[in-house]
């Protein structure tokens, strides 16, 4: 059985307090300390810098000091809402627009999550560089896995906002509180992919003493890929050198044998099994079997089924999916039906209709009404929504009160997304007609139409039923026989990518390559409300022509919100602004930190 590392949170860390008046009488100052541990306490033993380095791991989950929702938002808001795939209502819906500003709080929340993380890094790995009394194999890993934690939320910020501060080791905004972002692209992403080529270095592919959950040689080459192709992106001179560089680390991902597509890609978001082979790392949500606790609420669930479920049922409208990405789907591809639910909208056309999620979502055993006056959309909040809603993230666990318990697992990089690095980066290195490139890509539809499930039904079902069975019981539902998405039992043909999306191509007028537009629209599909899509297509230079075409302007329900009943489309009023695409530095760390500027489309 796979042992996973236990986030436990207990602050293990030295406090240094110095200068903090200038008067000469600092009596009223002179205190016992009864708490505070000695700065070097977590480098004594290998045992407590084993616990000290939990500090760093302890930022993967939400923590109520930066708003508790780490692992939804900022993350889809980010990484979902500006494609226009995943939408909004209420306060959120300026997220579908372009309507973020420097003062939007998910952005501030976010800003303040990963600087905390990096802060705790820094101190850890400077802390762990004076250290003489630890194991060195154990030192080594342990280097590793923060510079990893560490690149990890730097990608995350300067995927996000473009250039950012870069704090190095030892290096907080205690002792360093004002920093200027860093000069140029080429220096930021110098300085994390070095962090993630040390990792490589001193990480095993097997994660230290089996705990799932600690970052590995996989985490640091999957991710060391996926920054060498944004400096090839941020820096244009020097994207061939770039693109082969990454090509050579995903290689190495994909040669280990080490990851695999899950057979299913249906059960990727079961409770059944975490950490599967596909995940190269993710957040698993899971308080366990309190299914009515109260208690560490943000830890057990971090609301992810409440943002997610339809408002009829209890949700909370932050995660709707648009009819324009319902039907991008081929027929037979099942990633459609194990990624959203439909309401029972009237006159819906058939060739649109799940035959498993129609108004019905088959894990919870929910009934969805559709809105008769609304056809296609769902009114919440004060506004209009697409009648599609999360299936990834709104299946463990109904949003009511009755069950506190959502298990989730969120996931940052599976290997699909290593897949798809690798063949854009083949792609742009050795040309449009690229074998291995489109072999990735039909490997993935292979997967994506159910060929892996066949003969495996019974291996699937013993793994993932029984905690909807489970669930059912609670809920006090009809007893479930067979696993709600049924599994493949013969195999089909599934058309050739290259032929399939060079029809595409014409049909929705794209000006990108054939490679491309597959790439992207591969990667809708596949990465529908996780937490990279936007980047992706961002890096890749398909964002501009994916929102000019799959979602023209003008085209859908008027935007004083009175729906044309006839008309199925998101309705965009607004011109695509590259520019905006790097989010705006938060007004707080502006008036905060006086050496950090504004990205230019916000000032």
């Amino acid at each position: 059985m796979k042992n996973k590392l236990k986030i436990i949170f207990a602050l293990v860390s030295g406090l240094s307090l110095f200068g903090i008046t200038s008067c000469n009488d600092k009596e009223f100052l002179t205190v016992e300390n009864y708490s505070i541990l000695p700065a070097d306490q977590m480098f004594k033993t290998d045992v407590d810098a084993k616990a000290g380095l939990v500090g760093c791991y302890d930022m993967m989950l939400p923590v109520a000091e930066t708003n508790g929702d780490w692992g939804f938002k900022p993350n889809l808001f980010v990484g979902g809402h500006p494609t226009m795939d995943t939408q909004a209502t209420g306060w959120d819906k300026n997220w579908n627009t372009q309507h973020w500003d420097a003062g939007t709080p998910e952005l501030l929340s976010g800003w303040k999550h990963a600087y905390k993380a990096i802060t705790r890094c820094n101190d850890f790995l400077a802390g762990l560089d004076a250290a003489t009394k630890i194991t060195p194999a154990l030192k080594t890993s342990l280097d590793g896995q923060a510079r990893s934690v560490r690149a990890f939320f730097y990608m995350w910020l300067a995927k996000t906002f473009g250039r950012v501060p870069m704090l190095a080791t030892g290096e907080n905004y205690i002792n360093t509180p004002a920093k200027a972002r860093a000069a140029t692209y080429a220096e930021m992403w110098d300085f994390i992919i070095e962090d993630l080529k040390v990792a490589s270095t001193e990480l095993d592919w097997d994660p230290l003493a089996g705990e799932y959950g600690r970052c590995t040689k996989g985490f640091a080459l999957s991710y060391l890929g996926e920054a060498y192709m944004w400096k090839a992106y941020r820096v244009p001179a020097e994207a061939a050198a770039n693109y082969t560089l990454a090509a050579a680390a995903l290689k190495q991902v994909v040669e280990s044998g080490k990851y695999e597509l899950n057979p299913s890609f249906t059960t990727l978001w079961d409770a059944g099994a975490v950490w599967t082979k596909e995940c190269v790392w993710e957040e698993v949500l899971d308080q366990g079997s309190k299914w009515n606790g109260w208690s560490n609420l943000t830890d057990a669930h971090n609301w992810t089924t409440y943002f997610s479920a339809c408002p009829a049922v209890g949700g909370w409208g932050s995660l709707y999916l648009s009819w324009e990405w319902w039907s991008s789907y081929e027929q037979g591809d099942k990633r459609r039906d194990a990624s959203g639910v439909q309401g029972a909208v009237p006159g819906l056309d058939p060739a649109l209709k799940s035959a498993t999620n129609y108004g019905y979502n088959p894990y919870l055993q929910q009934s969805i009404s559709g809105d008769a006056k609304t056809k296609h959309f769902n009114f919440d909040n004060g506004g209009y929504a697409p009648s599609i809603w999360s299936l990834k993230l709104w299946r463990s666990c109904r949003a009511d009160w009755a069950a506190m318990w959502g298990p989730q697992q969120l996931y940052y990089k599976r290997y699909t997304n290593v897949l798809f690095d690798y063949a854009e980066c083949l792609f742009h290195l050795n040309g449009a007609s690229d074998a291995t490139a489109w072999g990735f890509i039909n490997q993935i539809r292979n997967r994506a139409f159910g060929n892996l499930e066949v003969g495996k039904k019974a291996a699937l079902t013993a793994t993932y039923l029984p905690y909807y069975q489970q669930l059912a019981t609670f809920y006090k539902a009809p007893a479930l026989t067979e696993y709600p998405i049924p599994f493949n039992e013969t195999a089909v043909t599934v058309p050739d990518a290259q032929t399939y999306y060079t029809q595409v191509k014409t049909a929705k007028n794209f000006t990108s390559p054939v490679w491309l537009v597959a790439l992207g629209q591969e990667r809708r599909k596949e990465f529908s409300a996780e937490f990279g899509l936007a980047q992706d297509l961002i890096r890749s230079g398909f964002m501009e022509d994916h929102i000019i075409h799959n979602y023209p302007k003008g085209v859908g329900y008027p935007s004083d919100n009175k729906l044309q009943q006839d008309v199925m489309g998101t309705y965009r009023d607004f011109d695509y602004v590259p520019a905006k695409m790097d989010m705006p530095i938060p007004t707080e760390e502006l008036l905060k930190n006086k050496l950090c500027d504004q990205n230019e489309a916000y000032k």
